[in-house]
């Protein structure tokens, strides 16, 4: 069977096409060339150990630096509460009152003895002056005088008694009515008129006007590692604008047993009106945590699954991979605990075009 011929026409666009092909391939060999021999930019930035600042966050309370529950010293069946949950109160000011016909009853008796014994006393010593009188003149006996002034002397401990008894029966009375020993705000409040209650028995609570405290709960280690002089920057949760510095005066000497947390009492200085009493607030402690490196979160890329950087090796340009360790990293930062070392070069912008052995150029550096 024969084979088609070729025309001259049909030759020469054949030769032109083969041309035309070996100088498109021979152009793509140029540029691939061009591409792998010309380094890549980069920016970079030169690994510096700093000191680094570690902020702690609590959240806690407002309370009253000096709070005290009051009660009654006796036992009873409370006739009036006064006491208003948030009322400011001052000293001296009746808060709550017992019945007090027992011990009304009580002072009476003691008034009555008292006259009794006071009566007693005039006698004898009526009878001792007499006494003392016939003895000087010789018509009475010795004996007869030593009686009269041993019964002068126990009517006169008699009345000391009967006075000390009513002494004691005004303090009841007394005790029947609770006031204020100091002005301040009432933060809570007992039992309601009518209630029986017991001696010790909380009627209210009063929060003196004299200092307020941020109450935190702290795990144990944040106790151990704190400073000694430490200050904290206290801010209401509600509003962070409203702030107030202040010191740790008080902490826990054993832990809560549920929580296993020690409470932490920070003294406020000059803490605003705002702060009010069991109002919520974050407390703020920037503690030290040795050198660390930091590096721009551009820089961190993921290679083998596991966090990434790229370094560049300054005699040569080229670039190798190395997995790191991170510590704690925010939206512009990444603290790394292991992986880099001062001095190192890590390329910051261009990370996700890179391949190991790759040959940059730096564009510049970042501070």
């Amino acid at each position: 069977m024969r084979g088609r011929r070729t025309t001259p026409r049909q030759a020469i666009a054949l030769t032109l096409m083969a041309v035309a092909s070996a100088s498109i391939l021979a152009a793509c060999d140029r540029q691939v060339e061009t591409t792998k021999s010309s380094p890549r930019p980069v920016r970079t930035t030169t690994i510096e150990k700093r000191e680094s600042l570690m902020p702690l966050t609590f959240t806690g309370r407002i309370e009253a630096e000096d709070e005290v529950s009051v009660a009654f010293r006796i036992s009873g069946r409370l006739l009036a509460n006064e006491a208003r949950l948030g009322d400011r109160v001052e000293a001296g000011q009746l808060l709550a009152q017992l019945e007090p016909q027992n011990e009304l009853s009580t002072l009476r008796q003691a008034k009555a003895a008292l006259s009794a014994a006071q009566g007693q006393l005039t006698q004898a010593r009526n009878h001792y002056e007499r006494q003392e009188t016939l003895l000087a003149q010789g018509w009475t006996t010795r004996a007869s005088f030593e009686a009269a002034t041993q019964a002068r002397q126990t009517a006169q401990s008699q009345v000391e008694a009967a006075e000390a008894q009513l002494s004691s029966a005004h303090d009841l009375v007394s005790f029947t009515e609770l006031r204020a020993d100091a002005p301040g705000k009432i933060t809570a409040t007992g039992p309601s008129a009518g209630e029986v209650v017991q001696a010790g028995q909380m009627i209210a609570r009063i929060a003196r006007q004299d200092g307020r405290d941020a109450i935190f709960d702290v795990p144990a280690q944040m106790v151990r590692s704190a400073p000694a002089d430490v200050q904290v920057t206290v801010s209401l949760t509600d509003d962070p604008k409203i702030t107030a510095r202040g010191r740790i005066r008080q902490i826990a000497a054993q832990a809560d047993p549920v929580t296993r947390t020690f409470e932490v009492k920070v003294g406020l200085t000059e803490p605003p009106a705002a702060m009010r009493l069991g109002a919520t607030v974050n407390g703020r402690v920037e503690t030290s945590s040795g050198p660390v490196i930091d590096i721009p979160a551009t820089a961190l890329t993921r290679i083998n699954q596991q966090p990434a950087v790229w370094v560049v090796d300054p005699s040569t340009n080229v670039v190798s991979a190395r997995n790191v360790d991170i510590l704690r990293f925010d939206q512009a930062q990444v603290i790394v605990s292991q992986g880099l070392d001062a001095g190192e070069i890590v390329v910051t912008a261009g990370v996700q075009a890179l391949h190991p052995g790759q040959k940059v150029r730096v564009l510049g550096s970042e501070p």
